[in-house]
């Protein structure tokens, strides 16, 4: 297991996350922890047709994300898959609104929200898991967005906050410890679920290069900085693979 170069804590810095930078230890302790360890669980976010390339809220590289994502699940006994599962004309869709566009914002009840292009509605081709993920011992799949007037980001609660999806339940009760999180995209889905995971009590490490960003208007510097404010840790798959 190989602990963080000094390149990547550098890039970590100019990222502007100043003293994010693991000691070799502690990163050489959350990779032993995760391969093969009945404690730990790989929480793969949103791998699905609508966040790549062709699909309705495209992430750049998006599909870049499968390979690695195939490998990594190999050194985890559990995982657990997220998909984005909208209504028509749901609340986050600018669509529903007359006169809005994509990426502008509007308030709901729990605050303000983005509003996106239509995308990843339920039983269509653009909702469904990349055909590439292979990870045929994944032991669930937690569906989140589904309510109309609500977003979700978070695997674990959705947009309000408040409305639980039930993975902090079915991991407690798994005796899960530690969770590592991978998948679309790093400034939302999964940021919101790594920084719910942490204040569940589990140890939480987001797994960068199994991950990529939308970065809208400075999203991907502040998602990392309120991860490390949460106590997330920022890991590479060679941490985990070696």
């Amino acid at each position: 297991m190989k602990g963080i170069t000094r390149r990547q804590s550098l890039r970590y810095l100019l990222q502007g996350a100043a003293g994010l930078a693991l000691s070799s230890s502690t990163v050489n302790a959350l990779a032993a922890m995760a391969t093969k360890d009945e404690k730990s669980a790989l929480i793969v976010v949103d791998v699905q047709n609508c966040f790549i390339d062709g699909g309705t809220l495209p992430v750049k590289n998006g599909a870049e994300v499968v390979p690695v994502i195939n490998q990594l699940s190999t050194q985890f006994l559990n995982v657990v898959m997220t998909q984005d599962w909208h209504t028509k004309e749901h609340a986050s869709f600018a669509s529903t609104y007359d006169g809005k566009k994509p990426f502008e914002t509007t308030e709901l009840s729990y605050g303000t929200q983005v509003l996106w292009p239509d995308h990843c509605v339920q039983g269509t081709d653009d909702a469904s898991l990349v055909a590439g993920l292979d990870i045929p011992h994944a032991e669930m799949i937690i569906r989140k967005g589904f309510h109309q007037h609500i977003d979700s980001y978070s695997a674990f609660y959705e947009a309000d906050h408040k409305t639980p999806t039930g993975l902090v339940g079915y991991l407690r009760e798994r005796g899960i410890k530690n969770v590592y999180i991978v998948g679309l995209a790093t400034d939302f889905c999964v940021a919101w679920t790594a920084v719910d995971a942490a204040k569940a009590g589990f140890k939480t490490a987001v797994i960068e290069d199994a991950c990529r960003a939308i970065d809208l208007n400075g999203s991907l510097q502040n998602a990392w900085k309120m991860m490390t404010e949460a106590g997330v840790k920022r890991l590479q798959s060679e941490d985990i693979i070696g």
